[in-house]
């Protein structure tokens, strides 16, 4: 699906790319920013992949239990769907979602629509996780957190795994995954 462009002046989207390892604040950014965009009395819809039940089904829910209220959805297509006369677009956990949430994610902008999504950039062995460098690759503006590393103290970018089972994708929180530095994550 094709959206045209809007060139007649009027309000421009971008896309803000949160990314990060796990335990490094992500979800809490992407909440406070949607906070602070329903203070402005902005229209705002949040969206989650239905397969990230860990904490809430339908909400996004950050390490320190902050929670905000989302729509679970199972592709990305479903959000340009269900994003209509909106000013804001939340996405967490975007790198769970398929290969078109990058396309979904420029259409949104092209709309006239701020697109804020947050992922892990990485998966546990150090890897591009799904399809977050193609957000980062549209992306007008990143931010990049840190976790601190839980053998060291220095800045963490890994998400550890401490367990040696499933695939690239293994839901989980700090029974399954710890924060570590690049040096620690070899121990």
């Amino acid at each position: 699906m094709f959206i045209e462009p809007n060139l007649k002046g009027e309000r421009r989207g971008w896309i803000e790319v949160i990314c990060g390892s796990m335990f490094s604040g992500k979800t809490e950014e992407l909440i406070r920013r949607l906070k602070r965009v329903k203070i402005a009395n902005l229209k705002v819809e949040i969206f989650k992949p239905a397969i990230d039940t860990r904490y809430d089904e339908q909400k996004i829910v950050s390490h320190d239990t902050n929670a905000i209220l989302s729509t679970p959805v199972d592709n990305s297509q479903t959000i340009l769907l269900l994003a209509q006369e909106v000013d804001v677009v939340g996405i967490d956990e975007a790198q769970f979602f398929d290969d078109q949430i990058a396309v979904v994610c420029e259409q949104l902008a092209l709309r006239g629509i701020r697109v804020i999504v947050a992922g892990l950039d990485m998966d546990y062995l150090g890897n591009p996780f799904g399809q977050m460098p193609n957000l980062l690759a549209r992306a007008d503006y990143i931010t990049k957190l840190h976790a601190i590393c839980q053998v060291c103290g220095n800045i963490a970018n890994i998400s550890y795994r401490k367990v040696n089972e499933g695939g690239q994708v293994l839901l989980g929180e700090k029974d399954v995954y710890e924060p570590r530095c690049r040096i620690c994550a070899q121990l």
